[in-house]
């Protein structure tokens, strides 16, 4: 493992994610941060950080997935006890940011709590945050700390050159996610098509129409997060009614929840590939189900914001 000589660079995980925090660290060269956290016999979330901290930049790795409300309040606590420590700055690293979801009021007195967490986070006393592919970009603009996103594409893109794929079309499953389908379809130099679809209510999505050539090619389908499948799932069989010769998907935060892997197995899809921003529980690791690892870029991103230099080279 190569050392990293800067002891002020001091990493901690929390409960979310502890395998892809220790790859990280792994990555780094340093050992990850004494700490531990426990509950009291009420429930309430116990913090203790068994080392010093003071003057030195922290890095807290937390995914606020499901439970994400418990998760979000370990990170909360454990932001306050590293000021109450007189850490120097204090980043919170979110490979998963949890309610992005819920970014704007689509309905008469809906809550934004991708503004609340926002606000939560800041007010804590985190001075800086880095992410990967937010829901909506726009959520950087909800914290008036510094906001680094990094982007899951190129790691997708790789993984699907390794592959060597005929004839490939780049599927965004709706007019939202075009932008990222592009990135995707540029890296693969391949053309894009886009699903029109209705959502009649949440989770529940119908295809209407196809846009763009995809009968005889091989189609990717692109999206920032799967949760119950429905979406990707319906469309993977719209495009092999349409005419596509195989379809894969893949998504930067595989949710996964209720019926998705039992979707998942059942449809036309031939390989779901996914990262580890959220953990697979092993009844999701299924055949179909590929997972690459965002700990490399994510370690870069630490090293070059605790040196002060630009994150916006990862973005390439």
């Amino acid at each position: 493992m190569p050392k990293y000589g800067d002891p002020s660079l001091k990493v901690f995980t929390l409960n979310a994610n502890p395998e892809l925090a220790h790859e990280i660290v792994e990555h780094i060269g340093i050992p990850m941060g004494k700490s531990s956290v426990t509950r009291f016999s009420d429930g309430e979330v116990q913090i203790n950080i068994e080392e010093s901290i003071r003057g030195g930049d922290v890095f807290l790795i937390q995914s606020t997935s499901a439970p994400a409300n418990e998760h979000i309040m370990e990170l909360l606590i454990m932001i306050d006890a590293c000021k109450r420590a007189s850490a120097k700055s204090i980043n919170v690293v979110l490979p998963y940011y949890g309610y992005a979801r819920q970014d704007r009021k689509a309905r008469s007195r809906e809550p934004i709590t991708a503004k609340l967490v926002a606000n939560l986070l800041e007010t804590a006393g985190a001075s800086r945050v880095l992410t990967l592919d937010l829901h909506a970009t726009q959520i950087q603009g909800f914290f008036d700390i510094p906001v680094d996103q990094l982007m899951g594409v190129p790691i997708l893109a790789d993984y699907f050159k390794g592959k060597e794929l005929d004839d490939v079309v780049v599927v965004s499953p709706d007019h939202g996610g075009v932008i990222r389908a592009r990135k995707l379809a540029d890296r693969l130099k391949a053309p894009i098509a886009i699903i029109d679809k209705r959502r009649p209510k949440p989770n529940v999505a119908e295809v209407m129409n196809i846009v763009g050539n995809i009968e005889g090619k091989t189609a990717i389908i692109i999206d920032d997060i799967i949760d119950t499948a429905g979406t990707i799932t319906l469309a993977a069989n719209a495009l092999i009614e349409h005419g596509a010769k195989n379809v894969y998907a893949c998504c930067t935060h595989p949710v996964l929840s209720g019926p998705a892997i039992e979707r998942i197995q059942n449809s036309k899809i031939c390989e779901l590939v996914v990262t580890n921003t959220i953990p697979l529980g092993e009844e999701k690791k299924i055949e179909k189900v590929t997972e690459l690892s965002v700990a490399p870029l994510m370690a870069d991103a630490i090293i070059r914001v605790h040196e002060n230099k630009s994150v916006s080279t990862l973005f390439d």
